[in-house]
């Protein structure tokens, strides 16, 4: 790892010199670099004589400033900044900061010492981080001397003052970023005025508490904001619980009940302790002894998350409760709000498909064995206009809606009665295929000739799982294609209305051609890929797997 040495400098023209050439003892520094921040005095010329590249600034800007010049101009993976007013400073407390970053042992290190100022640590810094920041337990939190990986340091915002070594202490602590604190025995540099600690006290003061205020640590102290997203919560639990009541199917049913309404009545006593709490706050904030307001844009700014979440949780309840319905003496729900939300196939034309919910009715008059059913519920349950399904040994084809009932579900007595259903009941999408799980049905093939009809077996299953693509050639032609789950085992091919035969499928095995021969005519199955599918071929003793019907010449 190559390394770089930064010196923000700001009239060090006595001390610099040294600094470079104690820097420069170490045989592994690729680069040495003096920010001159404005100075009065020859520091430029001084640091330049001394082997190092040396960045002006026309006027001073701050220590901060200084070590983001110096960064942004420098290359190594890892970069040192060290202060270039230090005295008698030796090559191996350079080393000390720079080698635990080289040997892995950490992201960032910072220096402690043996000096005699530290008013400004003792008497600000630690104090405050304390109380924000009990976890960070080092020394000497503003040692001013530091390393870190470029990674790290690209990954943060450097302040442009005094306080950038309490930042960068701050950033690798939330960060996660491996810190660790190396004793380099004794520095000693110029003792600052009381006048220039108060600008520093002032800059460390500003960063921890913007770093306190960005990284949540404030809020954890602030009684009326903790009593606003308290309130906020309960009137969430409170949401919650109604979905829970009115959504949620769990088994037993009254299971959803009780727990939907324990959510709403715990959601309830916190809203309430909390909003009492934030109104007496509330109006001791507004009301001033002379009996005038307050400015009430912070007040509504502050509460705005709780007003927000009150109307979402009314909007909620009153929808919910205008899909309530009373007939006979029978309380039912039916939510107006269509409920799932699908991406159609291909992937590459990608459009909104909502489905659901689905009301049950009975089938149009002499309509005994026809099925009457939105196209949204046959996409879900993989079928077309014209396929038929069995039904308690019944055949039942399955037919479009009548205009303006694209959300009903015609079903005859029969198999009304054998899928346990019920006139008015109302099907999720995400129930419907539950209903029809394990039925046999036969599904037609798209296909682009008029010399062949193929039919298709197969068994509707509850769950999408891992399906086969099947395609379909006529005469080396590709003619179609199809999906199911397959399964090893045996399958039954028909043609014309009698067994042609009997296949053995076998997932492992390395075929997965299939020929059909009629005549003159060809039809090869071929097992091409993977998909997703609901539904299943039947294997022998289930049902069909495709009927080939050729013309009769």
């Amino acid at each position: 790892m190559t390394v770089s040495v930064i010196l923000p400098a700001y009239n060090e023209e006595k001390t610099v010199d040294s600094v470079i050439k104690t820097v420069k003892a170490l045989n592994y520094v690729d680069e040495i670099i003096v920010v001159n921040d404005g100075s009065l005095d020859a520091t430029e010329q001084v640091a330049k004589e001394a082997g190092a590249t040396v960045i002006s600034h026309t006027k001073n800007r701050g220590k901060g400033a200084a070590i983001k010049t110096g960064f942004k101009n420098s290359k190594g993976d890892i970069v040192a900044f060290i202060d270039a007013d230090l005295q008698k400073l030796a090559p191996k407390q350079v080393d000390k900061m720079i080698q635990p970053i080289l040997n892995g042992e950490a992201d960032v290190t910072k220096t402690k010492f043996k000096r005699e100022a530290g008013r400004v640590t003792e008497l600000t810094a630690k104090p405050l981080l304390s109380f924000f920041f009990p976890e960070i337990r080092f020394e000497q939190p503003l040692s001013g001397q530091f390393a870190a990986k470029r990674s790290f340091l690209s990954n943060i915002q450097l302040e442009d003052d005094y306080g950038v070594d309490v930042g960068i202490v701050l950033d690798a602590d939330v960060m996660g970023a491996r810190v660790k604190e190396v004793d380099i025995g004794n520095i000693s540099h110029s003792m600052s005025s009381l006048y220039e600690l108060n600008i520093v006290a002032t800059e460390v003061v500003r960063t921890i508490v913007d770093r306190a205020n960005s990284y949540g640590r404030i809020t954890m102290i602030d009684t009326l904001g903790r009593s606003i997203r308290m309130a906020v919560l309960g009137l969430s639990l409170i949401t919650l619980g109604f979905f829970f009541v009115f959504f949620i199917r769990i088994r037993p049913s009254y299971l959803a009940l009780y727990l939907g309404t324990g959510i709403i009545i715990t959601g309830i006593i916190i809203a309430a302790y909390y909003i009492i709490k934030i109104i007496r706050a509330s109006i001791k904030t507004i009301l001033r002894p002379d009996g005038k307001s307050r400015n009430l844009k912070s007040f509504f700014y502050m509460h705005s998350p709780l007003i927000v979440s009150a109307l979402i949780m009314f909007a909620v309840l009153f929808t919910m409760l205008g899909s309530v319905h009373v007939d006979e003496g029978k309380i039912s729900i039916e939510p107006a709000a269509r409920n799932v939300i699908f991406w159609k196939q291909p992937v590459e034309n990608q459009t909104i498909d909502i489905r659901g919910p689905y009301t049950v009715d009975s089938a149009l008059e002499n309509e005994f064995t026809t099925i009457r059913i939105p196209q949204d519920a046959l996409n879900t349950l993989e079928l077309g206009y014209g396929d038929t399904i069995i039904i308690g040994g019944q055949s039942y084809s399955l037919n479009q809606t009548i205009p303006g009932e694209d959300s009903i579900i015609r079903i005859p007595y029969n198999a009304r009665t054998t899928l346990g259903l019920n006139v008015r009941d109302v099907i999720r999408d995400t129930d419907l295929r539950n209903y029809f799980k394990d039925l046999y049905a036969e599904k037609a093939i798209p296909l682009n000739t008029s010399n062949l009809t193929v039919t298709q077996g197969l068994v509707l299953k509850n769950t999408v799982s891992d399906a086969k693509v099947i395609n379909l050639y006529l005469n080396n032609q590709k003619i179609g294609t199809t999906t199911g789950i397959l399964k090893d085992g045996t399958y039954r091919i028909y043609v014309n209305g009698y067994l042609y035969e009997t296949i053995r499928v076998d997932n492992n095995s390395t075929q997965k051609t299939f020929l059909v021969t009629k005549g003159n005519n060809v039809v090869k199955m071929e097992i091409a890929g993977d998909a997703k599918s609901g539904a299943e071929f039947p294997t022998s003793d289930k049902g069909i797997m495709f009927y080939f019907n050729f013309p009769s010449s």
